[in-house]
Formats: C-alpha cells, structure tokens, sequence
C-alpha cells in the first residue's frame, strides 16, 4: 500500500481559507488524505465567519488553532496549495504547487464567506479525484 498524500494549505492569517479547506478534506477524505495548514502571519484564532460557514456543512473547526508556516510543513507534504500569500510561501522542488485564487474572507460576516466556502469546496473535491487518480 502507497502511503497517504499529505496536504498543505497556506494562507496569510490561517484563520479562514486554508482552515475551511483543511476541514472539508479532512471531512471530504477522511483517513485517505494527511491535512495540515498553516500561514506566514497567522491570527490568534479561527475566523468566527469562517467557523459558522463551516458549521452550516456540519464541519466544526472552531477548536483548530492557527499555525505559523515552517519549512518542515512544506518538506512533509506532497501538495502545497497556497491560497493568497504570493512569494511569502516558501518553495522546495518535488512538491505539487496549487494556487487557488480565493477572496479573503477576514473581516467578512458569514453571508460574504459562504461563497467563498462553496468555492474551496469545488476545489477539494477536484484535489480529491486527482488524489484518489494517483
């Protein structure tokens, strides 16, 4: 058996792409799949838009924790999807580099977010098929 494809998603704050789209492909794949996330300047916590956006799914990420991006999360992961954070986000040769075009949804209230969500869902369920692909 392959090991498992781990992923990394990256934003600025990781309080809200990336923490929506680690929960729907933990949701989505379940044990299939490796998730982390992390960002290059993260907040103190998780977007309450994006929590309540996420809750509406049935997917709780009010408990995860924002993370500072580090060398070794990319070193570990086979896909880096970067989710607005332009050259901040470090490269190393060999990985699958993603960037999903995405609004930021800080400061945002949950109306603004929802189309954002159903966005990073749209793109995990094509990362998924092309996981499950390899």
């Amino acid at each position: 058996m392959s090991k498992k494809a781990s992923v990394l998603f990256v934003c600025v704050h990781n309080a809200g792409r990336s923490q929506m789209a680690a929960g729907y492909l933990q949701a989505l794949a379940g044990d299939r799949v490796e998730v982390r996330s992390a960002g290059t300047a993260p907040k103190n916590e998780v977007n309450p838009s994006a929590v309540a956006a996420m809750l509406e799914e049935g997917i709780d990420i009010s408990s995860n924790t924002p993370k500072v991006l580090s060398d070794e999360a990319v070193k570990a992961s086979d896909y880096v999807i970067t989710m607005g954070c332009g050259d901040t986000c470090p490269y190393f040769p060999g990985k699958t580099y993603l960037d999903w075009v995405l609004d930021d949804p800080a400061g945002q209230g949950v109306e603004a977010v929802r189309p954002i969500r159903d966005k990073i869902r749209q793109h995990i369920e094509t990362l998924i098929a092309e996981i499950d692909a390899k």
